[in-house]
């Protein structure tokens, strides 16, 4: 099954803003058995967007995930263009609407026009929460596509993928063999750990790795730090891990780590 991956934002083409989301989205969806065959920057207008995602829905591509647009401002216009493309109305989303609601409320915000705005989408489209920001993504089909619009702040965009888009590819998408192991490492600060785990996962086609920090990183780091893979074939994906977790405990080790 074929992705592509769409970053939009003038700050991307003007060089202000590094497109860390394009990356990361790249691994996830090869990770997930997607073969991701186009990663494309466009700007904040709506003939750019339309022309992209038509292009995309036009060669029947399965998943397409935009990232960016999806904010109150008036360059935000992410929403609207995908519904001009699908050839939907642009119409307040109920599920959406609730979930904006409930933030500002939080907040003790008011409900203001462009805040109600990240309540507009394609109709027949669903909502998908924002655990760290207010605007919702947007997932929608249409025909033998999957159209999934997020926000373009890292934090959100990987917050919303991980808790809801992830597991709903895995359960609809490819069906890639997964093998996975962990392990623990005191004594090495999750920042010092990083450029490490860089390293690992640019060795491997399909392999992740995330740290997951449990203790005070300046006074008693402790990682644990979980490395899965993914293939056709399961003897690959289990050497991949086991090719990694190696790599990085031997790495880790040589920083002072006690490796359990």
């Amino acid at each position: 099954m074929r992705a592509w991956i769409l970053s939009i934002g003038n700050e991307l083409l003007i060089g202000k803003t590094i497109n860390t989301n394009a990356a990361w989205l790249a691994r996830k969806l090869t990770v997930l058995g997607y073969e991701v065959r186009r990663e494309i920057s466009i700007p904040d207008e709506d003939a750019e967007e339309i022309e992209v995602f038509r292009d995309a829905l036009s060669r029947g591509i399965e998943l397409i995930v935009s990232t960016g647009g999806l904010g109150p401002t008036f360059d935000d216009k992410t929403s609207e263009s995908l519904a001009k493309a699908l050839n939907r109305e642009y119409v307040v989303n109920d599920e959406a609407l609730n979930l904006v609601k409930a933030k500002f409320l939080e907040k003790g915000l008011e409900l203001t026009p462009p805040r109600l705005k990240q309540a507009m989408m394609p109709r027949g489209a669903e909502a998908i929460p924002n655990p760290v920001g207010t605007a919702p993504g947007i997932w929608v089909r249409e025909g033998q596509s999957i159209i999934v619009a997020l926000p373009g702040v890292p934090a959100e965009m990987q917050g919303m993928f991980e808790e809801h888009v992830e597991p709903r590819l895995m359960s609809i998408g490819p069906r890639p063999r997964f093998v996975e192991a962990s392990f623990t490492v005191k004594g090495v600060p999750e920042a010092e750990a990083a450029p490490i785990i860089e390293k690992a996962m640019r060795m491997g086609n399909r392999v992740y790795i995330k740290s997951h920090p449990k203790g005070h990183e300046i006074g008693s780091p402790f990682l644990e730090i979980h490395v899965y893979a993914s293939s056709s074939n399961e003897e690959e994906a289990r050497m991949e891990v086991e090719r990694t977790v190696n790599y990085l405990r031997e790495e880790l080790r040589r920083r002072g780590g006690d490796v359990e």
